[in-house]
């Protein structure tokens, strides 16, 4: 075998080796997506609240996205900060998915909410990374507790969730989800971005203080819609990795029949 042709066949089996095993990578504006568009952070929006230290309840936020292609949810980047600009400290966290209930009236005072939980899991601080993404003048919500702070803190971090394919709930083209995301109190104060995107319905955040159920997400101050900023993506199917490998079989089959 010679060597250009041990180094292709080498370079080939790294490309499956990249496939198989999940690369916990950053996500930036350009990358792909598998959703309606990727929900970008707002610089001058809001951070509402996942996790809070004191006083309680807990806190937790979904928004929806419309799945534009069938596959493996393995990655989900969301945008988040926290209060007061205190260094987070990463612990478990909760990510979960749930089938969509439309908005019943249309234009009226009802809105789409979660319906029926469809995936849910725990994750530790080796399975994601966080990186500081940007600043901005952003302020603190927490519709638990009845908490609005205008100008709490500037920066703001990306979280980057990797997802074994095997456990990682198969979303179906043409279908709404929706993406619910609660840390514990040990991160500190967190706060979910809101985004300058907008898709379908409002986010909503689940009503500790009030008994339970969904309520609407909206600006505190204006009251206008809130969404939050998020993007799913995938890493490649199976079936590209089976490509991939049929390749390299090519590869060493043509060696073969150069020898003999």
């Amino acid at each position: 075998m010679t060597n250009r042709m041990s180094a292709t066949i080498a370079v080939a089996v790294l490309a499956i080796a990249g496939f198989v095993t999940p690369v916990r990578a950053d996500w930036n504006p350009g990358d792909s997506y598998k959703m309606h568009y990727p929900q970008l952070p707002d610089p001058l929006g809001w951070d509402v609240a996942v996790a809070t230290v004191t006083p309680p309840p807990p806190a937790a936020v979904a928004d929806d996205w419309l799945c534009t292609e069938t596959g493996p949810v393995s990655d989900i980047h969301i945008w988040f900060s926290m209060r007061g600009d205190a260094p987070p400290i990463p612990s478990l966290m909760a990510f979960t998915i749930w089938s969509d209930v439309p908005d019943p009236d249309g234009t009226g005072p009802a809105y789409s909410t979660p319906g029926t939980l469809l995936w849910n899991r725990i994750f530790a601080p080796f399975e994601f990374t966080i990186r500081p993404y940007g600043t901005g003048q952003e302020g603190w919500y927490d519709p638990n507790n009845g908490i609005v702070v205008p100008n709490d803190h500037f920066t703001y971090w990306q979280l980057n969730l990797n997802i074994d394919p095997l456990g990682a709930f198969v979303q179906q083209e043409g279908e709404i989800y929706w993406l619910g995301v609660n840390f514990e109190p040990t991160w500190g104060n967190v706060g979910w971005k809101t985004s300058q995107d907008h898709f379908n319905d409002d986010a909503v955040y689940w009503d500790f203080a009030g008994g339970g159920g969904w309520q609407e997400l909206l600006d505190p101050v204006t009251h206008e819609s809130l969404d939050m900023a998020f993007v799913i993506t995938t890493i490649p199917e199976p079936s590209t990795v089976m490509l991939v490998g049929f390749g390299v079989v090519g590869l060493l089959a043509i060696n073969r029949r150069k020898k003999s």
